[in-house]
C-alpha cells in the first residue's frame, strides 16, 4: 500500500510539473513582431472575448491558459474597456497589465479654421466618431445651443477650430460639440474683449468668420478687419463673396453675377451691415483681428491672385487695381 501511495504521489508530482511547464511556456512567451497595434475593448467584454480580440491582433495566443492567467493573477476582474495601444513583444501578463491600467489611447483630430458646421461634421464622420445627421441636428438645435450658453438658432461659429484628443467609446455627438463650444469660450476669455467697438459678441464672431474666409495671408487679417469696420461705420455694404456663397444652397464652386444679385440674408452685396450670423467657424487670430484691427482708411481690397490683396482708400484706386489684377488673372488662365 505504501508503494502505491509513493507511486501516486510521484505521478501527481509529474503532472504538476508538466502543468507548471505548460503554463510557464505560455506566460513567458512574448508576442512576435515589432511596433504597436490598437485594440478596442468594448464595454461589458468578458475575459474570453478580450482574449479573442487580443489573439486576432496576434498579441497573445487564443488559449485556455489566457483565461487561467487572467483568473489566478486577479487581473481578470480589473480589465477596463477602451481602446489601447499595445506593443508587440510583451508577455500575456504584460498585455493584461496594459488593459488593467486604463491608460486608453487618444486620437488627435484637427479641425482647421474656417470650416462650416457641415464641414466639421464631415471631418468627425470620416474618422468614425459621429453620425453626421445626429451631429448636425444637435448643432442646429437652438435649445441645445442655449444649454451651452449660445442663445442662437445654431452653433455656426461657436465650434472652435483646434486639435482635439478623443478616445474611442468615450465621445459621442453631444460630447464632441460640448467640448468644442467649451473651447470656444475658453479662447474668448483670453482675448481683449474690452476693445470691442460697436459690435455685440455675436456680431464680433460674424465679422471674424468673414475675415477668416477672406484672408489668404495671415498678416492681412487686421487690415481686412479694418476695411470691414470702416465700411460698417460708413453704412456701406460689405460686398463679401464668401457671404454670398454661404447663402447659396448646393454651391457649385463658381460664383456668378446672378448669385451676386440674388437676395438672401447672407448676400452682403444686397443687404447692408452684417449677415445674421457667422459663415464659418473662425480661429483665434481672426477673432483677435476684429478686436485689434490695423490703422487704415482703406475701404476696398482686391485679390492679387497669390493669396494677398491690394488695399485702396478710394473707389477710383480700387477700380484701377481690379482692372490690373483681373486682366492679369485672365491672361494666366488662358
Amino acid at each position: 500500500m505504501r508503494n502505491f501511495f509513493f507511486c501516486a504521489a510521484g505521478a501527481l508530482g509529474v503532472v504538476v510539473v508538466a502543468i507548471s511547464i505548460w503554463i510557464w511556456s505560455y506566460v513567458s512567451t512574448t508576442s512576435p513582431g515589432k511596433g504597436t497595434v490598437l485594440v478596442e475593448v468594448p464595454k461589458g467584454s468578458g475575459v474570453r472575448t478580450i482574449g479573442s480580440l487580443l489573439a486576432e491582433k496576434q498579441l497573445v495566443r487564443n488559449d485556455i491558459r489566457f483565461l487561467l492567467l487572467a483568473r489566478f493573477s486577479g487581473i481578470g476582474n480589473r480589465l477596463k474597456a477602451g481602446e489601447y495601444e499595445i506593443a508587440y513583444g510583451l508577455t500575456p501578463l504584460e498585455v493584461l497589465q496594459v488593459l488593467e491600467s486604463g491608460k486608453i489611447y487618444y486620437h488627435s483630430v484637427t479641425v482647421p479654421e474656417g470650416l462650416t458646421l457641415v464641414q466639421v461634421a464631415d471631418i468627425f464622420e470620416r474618422g468614425g466618431w459621429i453620425n453626421r445627421d445626429r451631429f448636425l441636428a444637435l448643432a442646429n438645435d437652438s435649445l441645445f445651443a442655449e444649454s451651452l450658453g449660445v442663445r442662437r438658432k445654431n452653433l455656426e461659429g461657436y465650434l472652435f477650430p483646434d486639435t482635439y484628443f478623443l478616445a474611442r467609446g468615450a465621445k459621442d455627438e453631444k460630447a464632441i460639440i460640448k467640448t468644442m463650444v467649451k473651447r470656444f469660450f475658453e479662447v474668448m476669455d483670453t482675448l481683449p474683449l474690452e476693445n470691442q467697438e460697436r459690435l455685440d459678441p455675436h456680431q464680433l464672431l460674424t465679422l471674424a468668420s468673414i475675415i477668416e474666409k477672406e484672408t489668404g495671408a495671415a498678416e492681412e487679417r487686421p487690415l481686412i478687419a479694418r476695411v470691414f469696420l470702416n465700411r460698417l461705420a460708413r453704412n456701406m455694404r460689405l460686398q463679401s463673396d464668401p457671404t454670398v456663397i454661404y447663402g447659396i444652397i448646393d454651391f457649385n464652386g463658381n460664383i456668378t453675377k446672378t448669385d451676386l444679385r440674388t437676395l438672401t440674408p447672407y448676400n452682403t452685396y444686397m443687404i447692408k451691415g452684417l449677415p445674421p450670423g457667422p459663415i464659418c467657424n473662425p480661429g483665434r487670430e481672426s477673432i483677435k483681428a476684429v478686436l485689434e484691427p490695423a490703422e487704415s482708411d482703406a475701404l476696398f481690397f482686391v485679390s492679387k491672385n497669390d493669396g494677398t490683396h491690394i488695399f485702396s482708400k478710394t473707389l477710383r484706386e480700387h477700380s484701377r487695381a481690379v482692372r490690373k489684377y483681373q486682366k492679369k488673372a485672365k491672361r494666366e488662365n488662358k
